[in-house]
């Protein structure tokens, strides 16, 4: 499952977001630290079902659908909050790293509002500048690929070059823990100007050059421009997007996300996660808070945002940054259904420029080892094994297994 880590210094609102799109119940309060320990739980990805291009009703079993629109689930991970310094373990720094060692996209949860200092403390609105907070989280992971790397460089070294080894193969093995790829290390040499094949000539500024342009393409980003109904947060959004135009700044409001699902599931507003507007099923159900609350959040949330930007966070950061692409697998090209029945049971996020095979392998390997064909299920057409799927394909996988 695509893992997405949840980060950000304290008291940013990162466990209210992680709560919103979870429904996890980590502890939330206003002062740093209340997330000592990371928070697992499954969000969700929201895409057009298949369902209703289809004209069937579908019995969805890994993912939830409501109304044609399927929710196609993520890894969350929600961490402690960062300080600065966090790679020479202050606050909960190391704890903090070891986390997002699996993360395949990050969310930077920033306040927007600048009522929190660089340590998560409350203080005047606008006073801190969240355009720091982005410069010092890439600060502290591109040092801390720089220390884990430094312990082991002499070894790595002898090894490349006594051995003849492919760096980037070798380096992808050799720290596998920390989710890099030989691609990204390709791409983090040729922006160092280094030498895979000679790392005992590196200098020490080349090493922290490449150890920067590693985390850029290993650790990519969202920026949740978190308390966007706080009086300065535009303007400060508008720095955001300016000074980083490399990551999608999302305006957001977890709070009002939080709001809403909760009032959903009780049958009082109708909302779906990532909808750009709500409905008051029964206003006399509402307690006079809950309706106050729903009126700020149409005024300064919808009205000038339109949505609270907790979804649209996480399909940037699977959809556009990680490229995946939803397929559909089905036992019955027919009825699109798997063995027990179900129709269009499953979907997959799989990679942009994924095949038959690639969704045989996600399925189970005994199945990608006995592979046979493809059947695209909408055509009813067999299609090769290395044929490129598109996002919303159904296929069957017939194997011998």
């Amino acid at each position: 499952m695509v893992e997405i880590g949840i980060v950000g210094k304290p008291n940013v609102g990162k466990s209210t977001f992680f709560n919103a799109a979870t429904h996890a119940g980590a502890e939330t309060a206003g002062y740093p630290f209340t997330t000592i320990d990371a928070n697992n739980a499954v969000g969700f990805v929201r895409t057009d079902c298949v369902c209703r291009e289809l004209n069937v009703t579908d019995t969805p079993r890994n993912s939830k659908c409501t109304g044609g629109v399927r929710f196609a689930p993520v890894n969350l991970i929600d961490v402690a909050g960062l300080v600065p310094d966090a790679h020479k373990g202050k606050g909960m720094g190391n704890k903090f790293l070891d986390d997002l060692r699996q993360a395949a996209v990050l969310i930077h949860v920033v306040d927007a509002s600048g009522s929190t200092d660089s340590e998560g403390n409350p203080v005047a609105a606008g006073s801190h500048d969240p355009v720091d907070d982005v410069l010092f989280l890439e600060n502290e992971i591109e040092r801390w690929f720089y220390s884990i790397f430094n312990r082991n460089w002499d070894k790595i070294a002898r090894r490349v070059e006594t051995e003849k080894k492919d760096f980037a193969r070798f380096f992808e093995e050799m720290f596998a823990g920390i989710g890099i790829t030989e691609g990204a290390i390709h791409q983090a040499l040729r922006e160092a100007d280094l030498d895979g094949g000679y790392p005992s000539k590196w200098s020490e500024d080349g090493l922290y050059r490449f150890s920067k342009a590693l985390r850029a393409h290993s650790k990519k980003m969202i920026i949740a421009a978190n308390k966007t109904d706080a009086a300065g947060a535009q303007d400060n959004i508008a720095q955001l997007r300016e000074r980083f135009p490399n990551y999608p700044v999302v305006p957001t409001s977890s709070m009002a996300e939080f709001v809403l699902v909760n009032l959903a599931e009780k049958g009082t507003v109708r909302y779906l996660p990532g909808d750009g507007q709500f409905e008051i099923i029964d206003a006399s159900k509402l307690t006079s808070k809950e309706a106050k609350a729903l009126e700020m959040i149409q005024a300064k949330v919808f009205d000038r945002f339109g949505g609270t930007g907790v979804q649209e966070c996480i399909n940037k950061a699977v959809i556009d940054v990680l490229e995946k692409i939803a397929v559909y697998p089905v036992e019955d090209e027919t009825h699109f259904t798997d063995k027990e029945g179900r129709v269009l049971p499953d979907v997959f996020l799989l990679d942009r420029g994924c095949t038959p095979f690639d969704v045989a392998e996600r399925i189970h390997t005994d199945i990608a080892k006995h592979y046979v064909a493809a059947i695209d299920a909408k055509t009813k057409r067999k299609i090769a094994k290395d044929h490129v799927l598109k996002h919303g394909d159904v296929v069957k996988i017939i194997s011998k297994a």
